[in-house]
Order: structure tokens, then sequence, then C-alpha cells
């Protein structure tokens, strides 16, 4: 089964929130207005990075292509 990495570079987002609005299942915003990983998806409660089910895998990839920043990045894993 394939699963996707996504990451985020928290630290360079500009609180666009585009990936919230394409993809609110994996992404929300953080009390500083950077976006992060829900926390159903996050690696060992890091919220700048996550694994996702194929499901999800055109929304996160829709949401890195539309990140003004380039800032979000999908990998296909296996597990």
């Amino acid at each position: 089964m394939v699963k996707y990495k996504v990451t985020i570079e928290v630290e360079k987002c500009i609180s666009d929130a585009v990936c919230v609005h394409l993809c609110p299942d994996v992404f929300e915003m953080n009390e500083e207005y950077k976006s992060v990983i829900v926390e159903q998806y996050r690696v060992d409660g890091n919220p700048a990075i996550g694994i996702v089910p194929e499901e999800l895998k055109d929304c996160v990839e829709q949401a890195a292509q539309a990140c003004p920043v380039q800032i979000i990045h999908v990998e296909p894993i296996e597990e």
C-alpha cells in the first residue's frame, strides 16, 4: 500500500491558507496562522510532517501545487 509523506516548511509559510481550502482533511492553520498537518496525520506529533493515505494523494498534491511559495512537499512511501 502506498502512502504519502507530506512535509511543510512551516517557517516559510506566508499564511495564504490555500492548502487549507483545497485540502482541509490534511492541513490546518496554527495559532501563528502558519500551515500545519492536522493531528491525525502527524508523524511523532510533528506538525510539519505527516503521512497520509492514498485516497488523499490528489488533495495534498493540489495543495502543494497551489501553494504560492512552494513549501509543501509530497513524496510516495512504501509501508
